[in-house]
């Protein structure tokens, strides 16, 4: 009989790495640009073989990267968790179109740029009665890696989220020679280091180069840090 495995989440440890637990495998996933340099789509590299349990590196400076090898220990690492623990609806502001709604929490943002192309999903969303316009907005929408964007049904009132499998991504962005965040899809369970559960999400995304200003979560600063997970 197969051994069973616990249920998939991340735990923060105390100025330490993230613990993670339930045999959530690992792949890289690169941001690809189109012939103007907008993000276009997702490229899964190679899957790391997944154990049921292991540590990734929070601190940025592990020479064994993406998992931890114990330098946030000697160089002092500050992994306070500064986020804000409300709800995400508490955080995202509403823009009505005429068939889907957008909602936005600006904070979140970790700097993909999917939102961009084809004249941003902010003007996008009141033309989602256009076939065409609807297709392109919800595909840009849920390339958002970080969930800061989501897309809402008026009719229904319920999100349009594309499905995600349980695994955890480790981004690449190769337009900005930069290394980006940890990409928590498929609804893992996130817990912080005094034991608070954040909000279980389809897409979010955690800091890893250390910079954060938002930690747990991405604020986009692994561009201006310059970070690089080349490994």
């Amino acid at each position: 009989m197969a051994k069973s495995r616990s249920h998939p989440r991340v735990v923060i440890s105390n100025n330490g790495p993230y613990l993670v637990s339930g045999g959530v495998p690992l792949a890289k996933q690169t941001i690809v640009t189109d012939s103007e340099g907008g993000s276009q789509q997702w490229r899964q590299g190679e899957t790391i073989p997944a154990q049921e349990s292991y540590q990734l590196c929070r601190c940025g400076k592990s020479k064994t990267k993406p998992f931890c090898d114990g330098t946030h220990e000697k160089i002092g690492f500050d992994g306070t968790e500064t986020a804000r623990r409300a709800t995400y609806r508490e955080q995202a502001k509403v823009l009505e179109g005429p068939a889907l709604a957008l909602t936005d929490a600006e904070s979140l943002c970790a700097s993909a740029r999917f939102c961009d192309p084809n004249g941003q999903v902010w003007n996008q969303v009141e033309r989602t009665e256009e076939a065409g316009m609807r297709t392109t907005f919800l595909r840009q929408v849920n390339n958002c890696p970080s969930g800061r964007l989501v897309a809402w049904d008026r009719a229904s009132g319920k999100p349009v989220e594309h499905a995600l499998p349980v695994s955890i991504g480790l981004i690449e962005d190769p337009l900005q020679n930069a290394s980006g965040p940890l990409w928590l899809r498929g609804g893992i369970a996130l817990l912080s280091a005094d034991g608070f559960p954040y909000e279980i999400r389809n897409r979010v995304t955690l800091c890893r180069c250390g910079a954060s200003k938002n930690k747990p979560f991405c604020d986009g600063s692994h561009l201006s840090s310059g970070f690089r997970d080349w490994t």
